[in-house]
């Protein structure tokens, strides 16, 4: 029996406020497990580089486990966690762009920008990609074996 799929969240500075609002919206509007991965404090300065490498690490422990990441563009975070082989990060720019990137790219992590959104968008969207499955299409399917074709060889 699978495991109780987790959502690792963390941010950086500029996404602090945001993601102490949506762990809270995780647990109690959406009953799901929700593990926060820092920081535990905004603290001025810090890199987004950490924390998105703490939680990429962990959504790999568990195939249905999923990330969240926020900074205030959504970038720094999507670029550091797609360098995790086995990670698929993609900004969450809207309730649609959530829904495609897990429908047709199975994306494992969600990256927010914290600047570009109000609170009530950002929990339309971490609910659209958290409901969203993957449809595994052939060419679909075809695609993410040359991602990870990609990820272990360089090459397709």
């Amino acid at each position: 029996m699978s495991k109780q799929p987790t959502i690792y969240i963390g941010s950086d500075y500029m996404g602090f406020g945001l993601k102490q609002k949506l762990a809270t919206f995780l647990k109690t509007q959406l009953q799901k497990s929700v593990a926060d991965m820092g920081p535990e404090k905004k603290i001025e300065g810090d890199d987004a580089v950490d924390y998105a490498i703490k939680v990429g690490r962990e959504v790999l422990k568990n195939k249905n486990n999923r990330g969240i990441l926020i900074c205030s563009s959504g970038h720094g975070m999507c670029i550091t966690a797609n360098k995790i082989r086995g990670i698929r990060a993609s900004i969450g720019y809207n309730i649609m762009g959530a829904e495609l990137m897990r429908l047709h790219t199975d994306a494992n992590v969600l990256c927010l920008a914290s600047k570009m959104i109000s609170f009530e968008h950002a929990c339309a969207i971490v609910k659209k990609f958290l409901d969203t499955k993957f449809d595994p299409i052939d060419r679909r399917v075809r695609r993410l074996k040359k991602l990870e074709k990609l990820e272990k060889t360089g090459k397709i």
